[in-house]
């Protein structure tokens, strides 16, 4: 048993799809048919299931995986262990696409400035694809925001985070500096998909202030969204740090009264992986940048 069989093993037991894993391991789908089956030769079970173009996990396999996660986990830490020096290597950043494209330029800038042989590779997903990619050990840290499921993760709050209104700058409450809920009842709502966080937490404060809202777009990107109420199409919910970030004066930002919506960045590591100098180093930096 080869420790090159194993990844091919979890690849296919990620994908459950031949091509499509033979594609994400840059090889052919005969070769990775052939390792598969050396394998279960090996040791003499099937370890999936065919479903007609898909693959399953037999009993046998759900086994192996959780083997073959800790072998190649504990391989991939004894090779950090060896190079870690705290200056050099690559380290595998994930955030969410409402935060990586807002906090984290200016952080890798200074980062760079004080380890300059180090690399950094940054990974924008949603809050369930990053979790889970951290739990496998496909990033080292992500930022988030939480509320956030994140077991087995050790999470550690950054700053709270206020989630503010964005208008049209001709809209009739852009005179106001601060909004009451009750006056967006029934307002049209632009907001981002579902698998998104933050439309998650929109909406559960507007379920808590029973606000109406109707939706009447929902994309992909936060850019999308600013650009959509600058046309007219609606009012939408956009964290300080994209708002802060916005020269548009085809639109305008307000907070509630009383109690306003927030959320809570925050980081987060597997703690059952190798944690490297390099990676105390860069959550250390981020800490300071955001003034933890």
């Amino acid at each position: 048993m080869e420790i090159t069989q194993l990844r091919y093993f979890l690849k296919l037991a990620e994908i459950r799809h031949f091509t499509r894993a033979a594609n994400e391991l840059a090889i052919s789908q005969s070769a990775l048919s052939r390792s598969i089956l050396k394998l279960e030769e090996e040791i003499g079970r099937p370890l999936f299931e065919r479903l007609g173009r898909e693959v399953v996990l037999t009993d046998s396999g759900q086994t192996l995986w959780h083997r073959a996660e800790q072998i190649c986990g504990m391989v991939d830490d004894v090779k950090l262990r060896i190079s870690d020096d705290g200056q050099r290597g690559c380290l595998r950043i994930g955030a969410i696409p409402t935060i990586a494209p807002y906090l984290l330029p200016n952080v890798f800038k200074q980062f760079a400035k004080v380890v300059p042989n180090a690399s950094l590779e940054l990974t924008e997903d949603t809050t369930e694809r990053l979790v889970k990619q951290c739990s496998q050990g496909e990033v080292d840290v992500i930022v988030l925001a939480l509320p956030a499921p994140t077991p087995h993760l050790d999470c550690d709050a950054l700053f709270d985070e206020e989630l503010l209104i964005v208008l049209p700058s001709d809209h009739p409450l852009a005179d106001r500096k601060r909004i009451a809920p009750k006056d967006l009842d029934s307002e049209p709502l632009v907001t981002l998909g579902e698998g998104h966080c933050l439309a998650s937490q929109i909406e559960d404060y507007c379920l808590r202030k029973r606000l109406r809202g109707v939706s009447v777009a929902k994309t992909s990107q936060l850019l999308t969204v600013q650009e959509l109420v600058a046309l007219g199409h609606g009012i939408s919910f956009v964290p300080a740090m994209a708002a802060n970030l916005d020269r548009d004066r085809r639109r305008i930002y307000r907070s509630f009264h009383g109690d306003r919506p927030v959320r809570t960045i925050a980081v987060a590591s597997n703690p059952y992986r190798f944690q490297s100098q390099l990676q105390t180093r860069f959550v250390e930096h981020l800490k300071q940048s955001v003034g933890k």
